[in-house]
């Protein structure tokens, strides 16, 4: 016999189906919404790590700022006494050489000339003079340039000044000032000392410019004849020098 159901399953099942549907789109939401929770917590945390790496490298580059400074001063520091210590071992090479270089004028000069002037310039002297001709200026240029402490000379003017006197040609002369190799490597080998440095470089230090009274005073006693110039004693020329160097090294 046949069965026959008269009762609405279809309208059932429908409903049913959109119980289901509704069920599994209220679990997918809570998955989704579960997740998305999930992932704004994780991104909170990185966000929160990196702001740590960030203030920790923050509070780190302070600290290497402040280093910086402190290694820019102490650079600053090196640099000045570095540039002291140049200027002490150049004070300590230079402070005999204004005597040598009176002492080289001295011999140098022939008896036919004489020296009115000079002045020193850093690695350079200005000198003036008055000499009896021309060959007399030669030869003081040649005897000038075999000194170990003087090189090459330029001659600036010569001029014949139709005066009375015994030496009538004024002339002028620049000379580039040198240093023997012997005497470099011998100032290279003195220990510096600081204490004594400061006062025994002082005159070297105050020796560009020489004055010309001390000049005249010096030129004057080498412009006397031979026999006149010529120390009694070893002890005679290095006074002279001495004292030309004392009076051309006025501060």
């Amino acid at each position: 016999m046949a069965h026959v159901n008269l009762l609405p399953w279809r309208a059932a099942r429908r409903k049913q189906r959109e119980r289901e549907f509704y069920i599994q789109l209220v679990t997918a939401f809570v998955a989704a919404l579960g997740v998305l929770l999930l992932w704004i917590f994780w991104m909170d945390q990185r966000i929160d790590n990196q702001n740590e790496r960030n203030t920790y490298l923050q509070t780190e580059i302070k600290q290497l700022d402040v280093r910086i400074a402190k290694i820019k001063d102490l650079e600053a520091v090196r640099a000045h006494l570095l540039a002291r210590k140049q200027i002490i071992e150049q004070l300590q090479a230079d402070r005999s050489q204004m005597v040598h270089l009176f002492d080289e004028l001295v011999k140098t000069i022939p008896s036919s000339a004489r020296l009115s002037g000079l002045k020193q310039s850093g690695q350079s002297m200005t000198l003036d003079g008055v000499a009896q001709s021309n060959a007399s200026v030669a030869e003081y240029m040649r005897n000038v340039e075999s000194s170990p402490w003087m090189g090459h000379t330029d001659l600036r003017k010569t001029e014949n000044t139709h005066d009375a006197t015994r030496m009538p040609y004024a002339f002028g002369l620049d000379v580039t000032l040198s240093r023997p190799k012997t005497d470099e490597a011998s100032a290279g080998k003195i220990p510096v000392q600081p204490a004594e440095a400061s006062s025994s470089a002082t005159p070297a230090a105050t020796a560009p410019a020489v004055s010309g009274t001390a000049a005249k005073a010096a030129i004057t006693a080498s412009a006397k004849p031979a026999d006149a110039a010529a120390p009694a004693t070893p002890g005679a020329k290095p006074a002279v020098s001495a004292s030309a160097a004392t009076g051309g090294t006025k501060p």
